[in-house]
This record gives C-alpha cells, sequence and structure tokens, in this order.
C-alpha cells in the first residue's frame, strides 16, 4: 500500500466520523459543550478528630489534667524504672 492510498483512507475516516458527530450533536437538545457533569472530588472529608477544636483555655486546661495524670504514674511506679527488671 502506498503512502496516497493511506492518506485517502484516512481523511475518508475522518470524514465519516466528523458526519456521525454532526448527527448525535444535532439530535441531542443540550449542547454537548456547555454540559459538565458535577465534579467528583478525590479527597474525602478529614474526620474530625476530638479535641482538634480547643481553644486556648481548654488546650491549657487538657495540659494542667496531663500533667496531673503523668505525676500520679510517676508516684504509682515508685522506686521501678524502666530497664530494672531486666538481667544483662
Amino acid at each position: 500500500m502506498d503512502t496516497a492510498s493511506i492518506v485517502r483512507e484516512i481523511e475518508a475516516e475522518i470524514a465519516r466520523l466528523t458526519s456521525a458527530l454532526k448527527v448525535l450533536n444535532s439530535g441531542n437538545s443540550t449542547n454537548v459543550q456547555s454540559y459538565r457533569p458535577k465534579r467528583v472530588s478525590n479527597k474525602t472529608a478529614p474526620a474530625s478528630k476530638p479535641g482538634s477544636r480547643l481553644t486556648a483555655a481548654g488546650r491549657k486546661r487538657l495540659s494542667e489534667l496531663m500533667r496531673q495524670r503523668w505525676a500520679e504514674r510517676r508516684k504509682s511506679a515508685g522506686g521501678r524504672r524502666k530497664g530494672a527488671g531486666k538481667s544483662a
């Protein structure tokens, strides 16, 4: 097959597709170019974390409560240390 015949076949195919596109567009009641489907976001809404919207006073209160909790844990631990039970 020579180059000229290939070009003619491609041009014929383009003409056929163009006419098919015109027929399809004329049958639609909506303008194809103006129609846009709703976008679907790939991102999901972030899950709200408990305590993520604390005020400054709330953060201060929480930090004081945690300090008290850690102090109580240190008291209850007594003289125990992290590696005290291990033998070398």
